[in-house]
């Protein structure tokens, strides 16, 4: 792409997403091409209702001037000040109310009108998956097998896997929130998303409303597991050990607020134990920490810890699901070891920024849960205890409000106080 296309997508880009256009990018455009160029453009963008036909028209919107010429009619163009003299400032008034009148004309323009266009020619650039957490953990490795089945969407895209560090995903979150609604910075998370409304004092955006939920991607079992050094074979040895020793016992936390903190704080107030926990990064530095004896036990989930079950390095006490797990048919659940009725799973999904085209959220929905179907990624999935779920923007958005409410019980239960 050239720059002087670069500058036109970005313009329309813009102007098909907000319905304005800022300071910058009008003057780029005015710069290149002179005010006439851009009501032009415009006109161009209404017939053609995507972005991408319009660079394809280009040529419709030339207006090169020859050196040491004066600008007149057609020809005319702000100057690189801006508003270095008061012909092309008001040269640039009429240009951006000529705009605004071709944009309001018939809505010819809309984001409606010209959503299924824009499906059309997506993704158009390099699609980013934001993941919050730390690498090498059961999130990570799920977006690894998608990137690189989803590698095959639209052959002409690049997926790029990005790790933004921060507080229960909330700087990546608000990351996908403040993004252009285009499509192509997705954030993958976990039920976190539905546990920080309640946890946080405040937050940067609003999980509801600054989002558009895409599909669950899996559902994923969580296990109670200990280290080789605590001398217990079951929950309700576990349970009894810890009773008779209230406060000594500790157990490895990925932070406060997190789904496996949270799944633990559950089984403490159920059980009506005392015990006490260890910070840390993430589920692969827990399963680390197990190993080396740091800690006595913890809640992780089983698509990570499975190896280590298998290998003898870790001992599986129960499932946290309401059934037992394929991959560990012989270890019972949580609920049948002295904890009746206990259940909770965790689950991983695609959101992007509200206000993204609908025809390009299902889009995504639609390549995604084909990805998810593809033999060697459902081959992959059930090696790691996954399963594959990928549900409509309908489904995916009742069930996260579900959750919401269920979370905001939990925290209020486990007397967790507002975190900053």
């Amino acid at each position: 792409m050239t720059a002087d296309e670069a500058i036109v997508l970005d313009f329309c880009e813009q102007l098909l997403a907000t319905r304005q256009v800022d300071d910058a990018n009008f003057k780029a455009m005015a710069d290149r091409f002179g005010e006439r160029g851009i009501v032009e453009l415009v006109g161009l963008m209404g017939p053609l209702s995507c972005p991408e036909h319009a660079v394809r028209h280009r040529t419709a919107i030339r207006c090169p001037r020859a050196p040491g010429r004066r600008s007149t009619g057609r020809d005319s163009r702000v100057s690189s000040g801006g508003a270095r003299n008061k012909q092309n400032a008001q040269a640039a008034r009429r240009a951006r109310a000529e705009i605004d009148s071709c944009w309001r004309w018939s809505g010819r323009c809309s984001a409606l009108d010209c959503a299924g266009a824009l499906a059309q020619g997506f993704p158009g650039k390099p699609i980013r998956i934001i993941r919050a957490v730390p690498a090498g953990g059961a999130v990570d490795e799920l977006a690894r097998i998608i990137g690189r089945q989803a590698r095959r969407f639209r052959s002409a895209s690049r997926w790029w896997l990005r790790t933004i560090p921060g507080p229960a995903a909330n700087l990546g979150a608000d990351l996908v929130a403040k993004s252009l609604p285009d499509g192509t910075t997705i954030l993958q998370t976990t039920n976190g998303q539905a546990i920080s409304p309640s946890l946080y004092r405040t937050l940067p955006f609003d999980a509801v409303m600054d989002f558009a939920p895409v599909t669950q991607l899996v559902a994923s079992t969580l296990v109670l597991v200990a280290g080789p050094g605590l001398p217990v074979a079951s929950t309700r040895e576990l349970i009894a050990l810890a009773k008779s020793r209230p406060g000594k016992l500790n157990y490895g936390s990925s932070g406060v607020g997190n789904p496996l903190h949270l799944t633990m704080e559950m089984i403490k107030f159920a059980a009506g134990i005392a015990i006490e926990p260890v910070p840390y990064r993430g589920d692969a530095q827990i399963n680390t920490a197990l190993m080396a004896g740091e800690i006595e036990f913890a809640v992780v989930p089983l698509a990570t810890s499975l190896p280590l079950i298998a290998a003898g390095r870790l001992r599986a006490l129960a499932v946290a699901s309401a059934r037992r797990s394929v991959a560990l048919p012989e270890v019972p659940t949580i609920a049948e070891s002295g904890v009746p009725g206990f259940a909770s799973s965790s689950w991983q999904g695609f959101f992007v920024a509200a206000r993204t085209p609908r025809d390009i959220v299902d889009l995504i929905q639609r390549e995604t849960a084909k990805a998810l179907q593809a033999p060697d990624v459902r081959a992959r999935l059930a090696a790691l205890t996954y399963e594959p779920v990928g549900s409509t923007p309908q489904g995916i958005d009742a069930y996260f409000r579900s959750e919401l409410a269920r979370f905001a019980g939990v925290v209020k239960q486990a007397h967790i106080p507002p975190q900053d």
